[in-house]
């Protein structure tokens, strides 16, 4: 017998089934004609769109407005990809004669929508990773209907956003069953949703534990789907002792702010900090923690991500092997800033002292030399990001610790922090587990939309199976 949350869900799900065939079969115009027209609707309504989204987050207007900023320009971002026929992007090999492996037939490759994608909105980006994110446009662009799940720390924004874009697809004449809205806090909802036979793939961006459940059970359906899921980082940061004795007290400054920055919860905050034995590395330390010191952070998103903090927080205090660095002060409306020193052999060998705790804290690991630090480095695992700062010289140490950073990291900086996620053609945002569990692909960046597509090869394919490509790039 299903429960009343359930029944919505399913509900939810027909709707967007049965508009999967007419979208997946729309033309570019009408696609980027709906994310041009989402991303006006969010403008007209932004300054209602940002007071109620803080009052449920406590981000900040200028926080907030910036997140609005980002989420229409990727909407007209994936519109443009729309327009420019990206979807039905086609590769096409002519017939040769002969016998093979010279010869071969006529073969066209073209990509087919995946259908109905569930979308699992995250709590750190209101706007951005939530009802019309990124997953919302590069779904949509793909010609995918999508069901998003709500995030139970920003309901009513979810819901005005919602109602928003309802209005903009009535506008244009195309079917509400495009872009359909699931409630519900609990875990089975989320479960549920996954394990709908008409759900065709799973964006998800959020904990390790809800993730890889979710991850889960979308294996283990009948019919496996994909599922696209961001699941946790650490972003290591790798400072060399030369640019510390040049840039030392400024680079402090402008990391202390990224790990403090939307009160550390942010997916790319960095969390590790690699520095070789070295008394630069020392004068360091002391700079960060001295720039750490007075900094206040705003209250945390939801009562359960404060807790979870202050889960990991006391893991640390309690570890044997973690130094505090800094005193925490009283003051500001959420957690003090943290800062502890693990010693290297202890951090490679406990995976405890490697899990993230989201909020505004990192840790620093002093490496005897370069071998260990490409050892601590190792031991992270996967990550979104890894910056390397000091690497302007390619010697040896330089390229050994590049060479790590390429195989933990989607994203590997050799300057600024890693916090801010630029929506461009050339981004990755994904890394190998646990960061991502499909690391080839990106969930921020034009390349998204390639999650939502699967290519199919047609082999001396008549005109009119190929014209209908050629139509709906109009």
């Amino acid at each position: 017998m299903s429960t009343p949350e359930q029944q919505r869900i399913d509900q939810v799900v027909a709707q967007a089934a049965a508009t999967a065939r007419q979208w997946a079969q729309s033309s570019m115009g009408t696609r980027a004609a709906l994310l041009d027209g989402l991303a006006e609707g969010l403008e007209n309504h932004q300054a209602a769109l940002v007071s109620l989204a803080d009052e449920e987050t406590h981000l900040g207007p200028a926080r907030l407005n910036g997140e609005v900023a980002r989420t229409a320009f990727q909407l007209r971002g994936f519109a443009a990809q729309a327009r420019a026929g990206v979807p039905l992007a086609c590769v096409e090999d002519a017939a040769i004669d002969g016998a093979p492996p010279k010869g071969r037939p006529a073969l066209t490759r073209v990509s087919e929508p995946l259908g109905p994608v569930a979308m699992f909105s995250a709590s750190n980006f209101p706007f951005a990773f939530s009802v019309l994110g990124g997953d919302t446009a590069s779904a949509l662009a793909a010609g995918c209907p999508v069901v998003v799940k709500a995030h139970s720390g920003h309901p009513r924004l979810s819901r005005a956003v919602h109602e928003i874009a309802q209005g903009v697809i009535a506008a244009q004449g195309l079917p509400l069953g495009l872009l359909g809205l699931v409630e519900g806090a609990s875990r089975a909802a989320g479960v549920h949703l996954v394990e709908h036979p008409a759900i065709a793939a799973v964006a998800f961006t959020g904990s390790y534990q809800g993730g890889s459940a979710l991850w889960r059970a979308a294996n283990e359906r009948a019919r496996p789907i994909p599922f696209f899921g961001e699941l946790g980082s650490i972003n290591p940061l790798v400072a060399l002792p030369g640019i510390l004795q040049r840039e030392g007290a400024a680079l402090a400054t402008l990391l202390a702010g990224s790990i403090t920055q939307g009160c550390g919860q942010f997916c790319t905050s960095p969390g590790v900090i690699i520095l070789l034995e070295h008394p630069a590395s020392d004068r360091f330390i002391e700079q960060l923690a001295c720039a750490l010191q007075p900094l206040t952070t705003h209250a945390m998103l939801t009562e359960a991500m404060r807790k979870g903090f202050e889960h990991g927080l006391h893991n640390l205090e309690q570890a044997s092997a973690a130094r505090p660095l800094l005193e925490p002060h009283a003051g500001g409306e959420g957690p003090a800033p943290r800062l502890f020193e693990i010693d290297a052999l202890a951090f490679i060998n406990d995976s405890a002292l490697r899990e993230e705790v989201f909020g505004p804290v990192a840790v620093v690991i002093k490496a005897c030399d370069v071998a260990q630090a490409n050892a601590v480095l190792q031991a992270i695992g996967g990550t979104l990001t890894a910056t390397l700062w000091g690497f302007e010289q390619a010697d040896e140490p330089a390229r050994s610790l590049y060479r790590t950073a390429r195989t933990i990291a989607g994203r590997v900086l050799f300057r600024g922090v890693p916090t801010g996620v630029a929506v461009t053609h050339a981004q990755q945002h994904g890394g190998p587990w646990p960061a991502s569990t499909q690391p080839h692909t990106t969930s921020v960046g034009y390349a998204a939309l390639q999650r939502f597509l699967r290519p199919v090869a047609l082999q001396d394919a008549p005109a009119w199976a190929l014209q209908p490509y050629q139509e709906r790039s109009q």
